[in-house]
C-alpha cells in the first residue's frame, strides 16, 4: 500500500496521462469511506464522464485531483499544474462584472491587468458572452453565469479541466447548448477533461470515454469508449446508436448500484 502525498503528485513528462490514479481511496475522518481501489486515467485530449449514484464519490475524485483533498490511500499523479475547476454553481462574485470576474484567476495568479484582459475577452468571446461584458451576476441567467464561469478558468489555459455537474441545475434546453459549446472548446483546446454528471446521456454526448461508479463506497465497474466523432452533431443524440450505448451505460450503472 502507498500512502498519497498531501497533494497530487505533478510529474513533467509530456508523454504521461495527464491525470492517472492508481488504487486510490478515501476515508475522511468521521470513519466513512467514499471511495475505494479506484483506477482512472485521463489521456492528455480525452475527455472522460463519471457517472454513478449519489453520494457514491464523484466529487471527491475531483477534489483529490484538484489537491483540494488527499487521498487515504493509494497515489493520485497529475501531470500539469494548470488546471481549470468549474463547480456546480458558477460561483460568481456578485459585485464583479462579467469581465472582472473571468479576469479573477489570473489576477490572483499575479497576471498583470495588460495581459489578464485580453486573455478574458478572447475566454469570453469563446464562450459566447461578448457584449455582455460590464453585465452582473443579478442580471444573467444561470447558463450566462456558467459560461462565464467556465471562461473564468479558460484565463489559467488549463491542461486538465475538472467539471463538477456544472450544467446540472439548468433547463434542458440550455443545458445541451451548453453541451455543444464545451464540446467546441474541448475540441479547440485539446485539454484533458474530468467530468462528474448524474445524466447518462450527457456524459456519452460531451466525452471520449464514459466510467461507471458503483455506491459507496465508489469504484470503477464498468468503461465504455464512446465512438462518435468529435465535434460532435447535436442529432446523433436521436440515433439508434446513442440510444444504445445510453442502454448500455444505464444498465452498467443500475448493476453496479445494486
Amino acid at each position: 500500500m502507498t500512502l498519497a502525498s498531501p497533494a497530487p503528485v505533478s510529474v513533467a513528462d509530456p508523454t504521461a496521462p495527464i491525470l492517472d490514479f492508481r488504487n486510490v481511496a478515501m476515508t475522511f475522518p468521521n470513519g466513512t469511506t467514499a471511495l475505494s481501489g479506484v483506477d482512472l486515467t485521463v489521456q492528455r485530449g480525452e475527455f472522460v464522464s463519471v457517472v454513478g449514484p449519489s453520494g457514491c464519490g464523484k466529487s471527491t475524485l475531483l477534489r483529490i485531483a484538484s489537491g483540494l483533498e488527499s487521498a487515504s490511500e493509494g497515489t493520485a499523479t497529475v501531470n500539469t499544474d494548470r488546471i481549470g475547476y468549474v463547480f456546480q454553481d458558477a460561483t460568481l462574485l456578485p459585485w464583479r462584472d462579467v469581465q472582472s470576474n473571468v479576469e479573477l484567476l489570473a489576477e490572483l495568479n499575479w497576471q498583470p491587468k495588460r495581459v489578464r484582459t485580453p486573455k478574458a475577452k478572447w475566454a469570453i468571446d469563446l464562450v459566447g458572452l461578448n457584449g455582455f461584458e460590464k453585465h452582473l451576476p443579478k442580471q444573467m441567467s444561470g447558463g450566462m453565469k456558467m459560461r462565464a464561469s467556465l471562461a473564468r478558468s479558460l484565463t489559467l489555459d488549463p491542461e486538465l479541466f475538472l467539471f463538477d455537474e456544472p450544467f446540472g441545475a439548468l433547463d434542458e434546453i440550455t443545458r445541451e447548448r451548453l453541451n455543444d459549446e464545451l464540446i467546441k472548446i474541448f475540441v479547440e483546446q485539446k485539454f484533458g477533461g474530468l467530468f462528474i454528471t448524474h445524466s447518462v446521456s450527457e456524459a456519452i454526448y460531451l466525452s471520449t470515454k464514459v466510467v461507471v461508479m458503483s455506491g459507496r463506497p465508489g469504484h470503477l465497474v464498468d468503461t465504455f469508449e464512446v465512438p462518435f466523432d468529435m465535434p460532435r452533431d447535436p442529432e446523433i443524440r436521436y440515433t439508434a446508436e446513442f440510444a444504445k450505448l445510453v442502454g448500455e451505460v444505464s444498465h452498467a450503472l443500475r448493476e453496479g448500484h445494486s
